[in-house]
């Protein structure tokens, strides 16, 4: 059994992973579209020979690339990052869902274990702390940078 990466359309990668999928091929195991991997799915199957006759039936599957991954390197599409990552404490950030959706801010604390980030509002009279998930705001600028 191995893992293999097939070359699909551009924004097909869900289409041709369900595809393969629905095909109920007992030799083939699992495929996987990770958002990050543009125009290729990785699919765990028992045969390269096999995964090739499959995909001779799906559309904008292009073509099998040579060769076998390991389940190393696909492990890390397995795990999904947490929203806070790649933010640090004193970054500038946009709130962009929520009350205060469209104010700036500054990142006073972050929770990666709740996925939270405190953050104290600009325009504010008085600096209130305000709590909001890592998915509701976006960085403008990072002092790291």
């Amino acid at each position: 059994m191995g893992m293999y990466a097939v070359k699909t359309t551009a924004s097909q990668e869900r289409t041709v992973a369900d595809m393969i999928m629905n095909r109920e091929e007992s030799s083939v195991h699992a495929a996987l579209a990770p958002e990050s991997l543009t125009s290729y799915v990785m699919v765990e199957a028992d045969d390269y020979a096999i995964l090739e006759r499959v995909l001779d039936e799906i559309p904008h599957a292009r073509n099998l690339v040579p060769g076998e991954s390991s389940i190393a390197e696909v492990e890390h599409f397995l795990s999904p990052k947490p929203d806070v990552e790649g933010i640090a404490e004193s970054d500038i950030v946009e709130l962009i869902a929520g009350p205060f959706k469209g104010e700036k801010a500054q990142v006073q604390r972050i929770d990666e274990g709740k996925d939270q980030v405190t953050v104290e509002l600009y325009e504010a009279t008085v600096p209130i702390p305000v709590t909001v998930r890592g998915d509701q705001i976006r960085v403008l600028d990072s002092e790291e940078r």
